[in-house]
């Protein structure tokens, strides 16, 4: 059986390319979380004025991946310091936020936002945790983007980046 975890930190091209490395990650949807417009277009987020941010929804097996491993890796993957701002996107649709399911995932993303924070590794996390009300699938042609783009200039910069992070510094997590 698995669970589902719902991110946001940027571009969702980048973090679903990212996710997709780990062993126990089932499938990787990018879409749209956090807003008040319902269905909307990624025209439409993209002016900021939705309220969504571009967010991932990761299916996983927990007998595999814990929770607490695909927070490890969303925090490592972007910058929960910046508001509003992952490289060089910019407006609310980019910022950090995790969208909990229960109040387990609440629980752990906060306990662990404050053992980041006490630990000294980020000073002034500004992600957002709210409980998750919808997800809307963004466009197919967003879907596995990097994967099928991966000459792209901005997943070449950006995307890129973030696949190999995870596979050096998360290699006994990813797919073998």
């Amino acid at each position: 059986m698995t669970e589902t975890a719902t991110l946001a930190g940027g571009c969702f091209w980048c973090i679903e390319a990212a996710f997709k490395e780990l062993d126990g990650v089932e499938s990787v949807t990018s879409g749209y979380a956090g807003g008040h417009v319902e269905d909307p277009t990624y025209e439409q987020v993209c002016t900021g004025e939705t309220g969504h941010a571009e967010a991932v929804q990761v299916e996983y097996d927990p007998a595999t991946l814990e929770y607490l491993d695909l927070l490890e890796v969303f925090f490592r993957i972007h910058d929960p310091t910046t508001k509003d701002r992952e490289g060089p996107d910019v407006g609310s649709q980019y910022r950090s936020a995790v969208f909990t399911h229960d109040d387990r995932q609440r629980e752990t993303v906060e306990a662990f936002v404050e053992e980041l924070e006490e630990s000294g590794v980020y000073d002034g996390i500004v992600t957002e945790i709210e409980p998750l009300e919808t997800f809307y699938e963004a466009e197919e042609y967003h879907q596995d983007y990097f994967e099928k783009n991966p000459q792209d200039a901005y997943c070449r910069m950006h995307a890129a980046p973030k696949v190999e992070k995870v596979r050096e510094e998360f290699e006994a997590k990813t797919r073998a």
